[in-house]
């Protein structure tokens, strides 16, 4: 017996036992180490800097809280001087018909002679003035006069029997309408006409009486 498992090592055969053992220090080798587990001060350390980062972030919060503020208080600001001077231009460009028509009244009180005709053009020629100005503003007339009655656009003042208008066309204007580009301004008060007397009673004999149900 001794000599034979003499020949089996002498053979390079290694016993069952010696087998496992390899085997098991071969997984063990092969096998990932462990990670080491946080320390306290690793642990202190990750703290401090979560810290700082939540530092940063509230610091940046505030920055920007700020600048929200701030931006706010100006858009207030411009909404309240646009609101407040929004006429500014148009009355800039009105001040020199204000001029003209008190240089026009004090040339009229002055003068000796007294022509009126002049006095008339020199207002008509304003007046055709400030309307331009006022078109470039925005300001757009209603006409009036031979279109259908539009109770959008205008105020009737009163019926009239006319013979040369449709029935529902404005015959007559008695204050100007006016836009401001797209939304009515000021309604036009117009008369409307509602046909001649003998085409309302023509209608009204012309109607064919309803039968009551039986």
């Amino acid at each position: 017996m001794e000599n034979s498992s003499f020949d089996a090592k002498k053979e390079g055969q290694v016993p069952q036992e010696d087998g496992k053992s390899q085997e098991r220090k071969t997984v063990s080798e092969g096998s990932p180490k462990r990670k080491r587990k946080p320390t306290l001060e690793d642990l202190k350390k990750q703290l401090e800097n979560e810290k700082q980062v939540a530092q940063d972030n509230y610091e940046k919060f505030l920055r920007a809280y700020a600048d929200l503020e701030n931006y706010k208080k100006r858009a207030e600001k411009e909404k309240v001087d646009n609101f407040r001077y929004a006429t500014e231009e148009l009355i800039r460009d009105l001040l020199p018909f204000v001029d003209n028509l008190e240089r026009a009244v004090e040339h009229a009180s002055s003068e000796t002679d007294n022509n009126p005709q002049a006095l008339i053009e020199g207002v008509e020629l304003t007046l055709k003035d400030l309307i331009k100005v006022l078109e470039k503003h925005g300001l757009q007339p209603i006409e009036s006069v031979g279109k259908p009655f539009d109770p959008n656009l205008h105020e009737a003042m009163m019926q009239v029997e006319n013979e040369e208008y449709e029935p529902q066309t404005v015959v007559e204007e008695f204050q100007k309408g006016y836009l401001i580009r797209d939304r009515l301004l000021r309604p036009a008060r117009v008369s409307v006409a509602m046909g001649s007397k003998a085409t309302r009673e023509g209608e009204t004999e012309g109607e064919v009486p309803s039968v009551p149900d039986e």
